[in-house]
């Protein structure tokens, strides 16, 4: 007999779960939902109750409850008591007969022989000390800000910056310009154009115009666009990269495959992303990133500062915080500090991070608070370019006649940008979008530095040693200036905890919108990371048996290992912090969308092709054939912009087999529904054992059933990262519960409620009476006159939320 294979996958998410709720519809369902790893069971029960009174009534019987829980363990413990001194007084005559088990003592104490020594290692944090608290705190902060912005002059939200020119004779003031360009993997442009039209000839010019000049000095982060790059260059170009990392000139800082967003990104796809750029330059450059770099996401998360700490960093750079929370850290000189997690009692997790103190990352906003003044060292702005100043005092190329006054203008904003901070040592960063894409620009902005720094360190009357760098060269002659050890910590800078949203950066101007906008992407991006997950570990365990069995030949792991990769970095692309947050061009996110889609795809044929070798008991039958897919999914998705649909399995007389994957490392018990063509059907478990399922309607609008495919539901379980067949056949009778309908109809005055001879489907029109739903934890009130949701009642809590 020829057995009808259907494999359906239901992936449990560690991310969100998507409902697709009927409007109008309450469903009486009787079966747990797993949302978010934990198990609901949704029981609806609609009945007619003031609701008032009932929220009263329940907090009644919710004292009661408690009440009664607690008289109960005070009579177990008043009885252990009397039974643990009738033995003592019995061991006092007989010290042998002393039992500890007797009564209920047992049950509430363990005996000495199972009390162990609490083990250091076992709970490291909470074997610190708590005497290591952070001496800022951010809800503190943001509790004593006013949050109000008054002009501050030249700084707009800042203050007036004064000094003593005397203040640097002992100590010269060290000053490193950073030379960088931020590319955007997608914005305005998709990721493809802006590598064919700047970001190529950026890194190109970049491997030409360094090895002019061994003192210049330029950082990098992107990898998803290096790696691009990295593959259509030759090996001399590439001997010639590798030769200016060794020495110093070049540096990759980070190292993701994309600058990512904090606040919208899973940390899964954080993690992914991470690993992904520093397993790229591992193997192609043979370098590890030592410092982070994060410019231009919109608000910082003290998890990206943990995974930095936990990826081997010690130092990290971040931009983009309310312009408040800036002025308050430059007031009192806390600009730098160690980053520190709020669990954190120790200092295990500390990372030092230096906030850029000033309104963006671009040239006019990163020499000193005077913006009018740093735009005239942005020599790309030089008369006659494309870009100018728009405070139209152009910058002036340095010569011979004016690079006295020019080196004291730029030295007086150094100087003043050093009073924010607690040492000697200034980062002066010299970039923004997609800077240094023409030859001409890097002569520009260089040479003309260059000189500046000359004429500065020849004159010793100056106290300045103005130099190009890297952020490692910057980090590390911090450290050597506050005697700060690379991994020790100590009270010269503060510890800080909390987290820098949400951002602003003038007025109200709030960013907060993007923590929602394009949710069809947003989910789109959790299916994916959640379909990659399960792909790689169901890869790596076909792996093994195909080598086990001999069919390496056979089984296409060459294959699925460039479209896992691909996904991964597909994936990577949209953690980006103009991607996942929908700032980005219309087309530009439909590009995004379809790589996303494109992945999707390529990784469920992973999961069935490795599926398929791993269930079979004989794998010497396995043989691969890519034209013909031995298993199917259960749902189907066919662009980029589409919802996905469940398929409708077609039942017979002979079985369809469900497959069921737990990608999760523990034992799962969860509702699993598919789509099947007929409601009279029998599901029989892995064991040939009959299971209980629900059959619920899928509705053609709002109050019609669909005769071609009801919902099955049912309770599956699995064990951790196991695999699970269940039997679908059709039967001329079935013992399987209906669910139970009530329509609400109010204000519809044309609809009309179509019988059915399946489900009982009731019509409810307006009801002075309130509608009432409820399960384990929550109990809701809706307005019977007009559906809206009116009280919401939290059961174990007891309260109105």
């Amino acid at each position: 007999m020829e057995l009808q294979f259907f494999f359906f996958f239901f992936f449990f998410f560690s991310f969100f779960p998507f409902q697709y709720p009927i409007i109008g519809v309450l469903i009486y369902c009787f079966f747990t939902i797993h949302i978010f790893e934990s198990f609901l069971v949704l029981v609806f029960s609609v009945f007619l109750l003031q609701g008032q009174l009932s929220i009263l009534q329940e907090k009644i019987d919710h004292l009661e409850r408690l009440l009664a829980e607690n008289n109960e363990i005070i009579s177990n413990i008043r009885d252990s008591v009397i039974n643990l001194s009738e033995s003592v007084k019995d061991g006092q005559r007989n010290p042998e007969a002393i039992n500890f088990s007797q009564g209920s003592l047992s049950e509430l104490l363990p005996s000495a022989s199972v009390v162990l020594a609490i083990d250091s290692e076992d709970c490291l944090f909470a074997s610190k000390s708590r005497s290591r608290v952070s001496g800022v705190q951010m809800l503190d902060v943001y509790d004593i800000l006013p949050f109000d912005n008054p002009d501050g002059g030249v700084w707009k939200q800042g203050f007036d910056i004064t000094y003593n020119e005397n203040e640097w004779d002992g100590e010269p003031l060290q000053v490193f310009v950073v030379p960088h360009s931020h590319n955007d993997p997608g914005w305005l442009k998709t990721f493809g154009d802006y590598f064919r039209d700047q970001t190529q000839h950026i890194l190109n010019n970049m491997v030409i115009k360094l090895q002019e000049d061994n003192r210049r000095k330029f950082v990098w982060s992107e990898i998803s666009y290096f790696s691009k790059w990295w593959d259509g260059i030759d090996s001399q170009k590439k001997d010639a990269v590798k030769r200016l990392i060794k020495d110093g000139q070049f540096e990759i800082v980070t190292g993701g495959w994309v600058m990512p967003d904090e606040a919208s990104a899973h940390y899964f796809a954080l993690i992914d992303q991470l690993i992904e750029g520093h397993q790229w330059l591992e193997r192609n450059l043979g370098v590890k990133p030592k410092s982070g770099w994060a410019v231009d996401p919109f608000g910082h998360s003290p998890t990206m500062a943990y995974l930095l700490k936990r990826t081997g960093f010690s130092n990290m750079l971040i931009q983009r915080i309310h312009y408040s929370v800036k002025k308050h850290f430059a007031s009192q000189k806390t600009l730098e500090f160690f980053w520190r997690q709020n669990w954190d009692l120790g200092s295990s997790t500390d990372i030092l991070c230096h906030m850029m103190p000033f309104y963006s990352y671009d040239i006019p906003h990163t020499c000193g608070p005077d913006p009018k003044i740093c735009c005239q060292f942005d020599f790309k702005r030089l008369p006659g370019g494309r870009v100018s100043c728009p405070w139209r005092v152009p910058p002036e190329a340095i010569h011979a006649g004016n690079i006295q006054h020019r080196a004291w203008m730029i030295l007086d904003q150094y100087r003043k940008k050093s009073k924010l901070f607690r040492t000697k040592v200034l980062l002066a960063p010299l970039g923004d979008d997609f800077r240094y894409t023409e030859s001409s620009e890097w002569d520009q902005q260089y040479q003309n530095y260059q000189k500046l720094f000359d004429y500065m360190n020849s004159h010793p009357e100056l106290h300045v040693k103005a130099q190009f760098g890297t952020l490692s060269d910057y980090f590390e002659a911090l450290r050597k200036e506050s005697n700060l050890g690379e991994k020790s910590t100590n009270s010269f800078f503060p510890v800080l905890s909390g987290d820098f949203f949400t951002y602003a950066d003038r007025d109200h101007h709030y960013w907060s919108g993007y923590f929602t906008s394009r949710p069809f992407y947003k989910r789109l991006d959790r299916v994916l990371e959640s379909y990659l997950r399960s792909a790689e570990i169901l890869y790596s365990l076909a792996l093994v048996q195909s080598s086990k069995s001999g069919k390496m030949n056979i089984f296409p792991s060459v294959d699925h290992y460039k479209l896992l990769t691909e996904a991964r970095r597909n994936l990577g692309l949209f953690q980006h912090h103009d991607a996942i947050t929908g700032t980005s061009k219309d087309w530009v996110v439909v590009d995004y969308g379809t790589r996303l889609f494109h992945s999707l795809i390529n990784v469920k044929k992973v999961i069935i092709d490795s599926t398929h070798i791993l269930i079979l008991k004989d794998k010497d039958a396995y043989n691969y054939d890519a034209s013909n897919q031995f298993l199917k999914m259960d749902d189907a998705q066919t662009s980029q912009d589409s919802l996905p649909h469940k398929t409708v399995i077609k039942l017979t007389s002979q079985p369809r087999y469900l497959l069921i994957y737990n990608p999760v490392e523990q034992e799962r018990f969860s509702v699993v529904s598919v789509n099947v063509n007929s409601p009279r059907v029998t599901l029989l478990s892995p064991l040939g054992k009959s299971v209980a399922i629900q059959i619920s309607a899928i509705w053609d609008g709002a109050t019609t059933v669909s005769h071609e495919a009801y919902q099955i539901s049912f309770l599956a379980h699995l064990p951790p990262l196991g695999l699970g067949v269940y039997q679908l056949l059709e039967a001329q009778s079935s013992e399987a519960d209906l669910a139970d309908y009530t329509i609400y109809t109010s204000g519809r005055n044309n609809m009309q409620v179509k019988p059915n001879n399946i489900f009982k489907i009731k019509e409810m029109q307006n009801s002075a009476d309130n509608i009432i739903l409820e399960n384990s934890y929550m109990k809701l009130w809706f307005s019977g006159m007009s559906g809206l949701l009116e009280v919401s009642y939290h059961i174990s809590r007891g309260s109105v939320l």
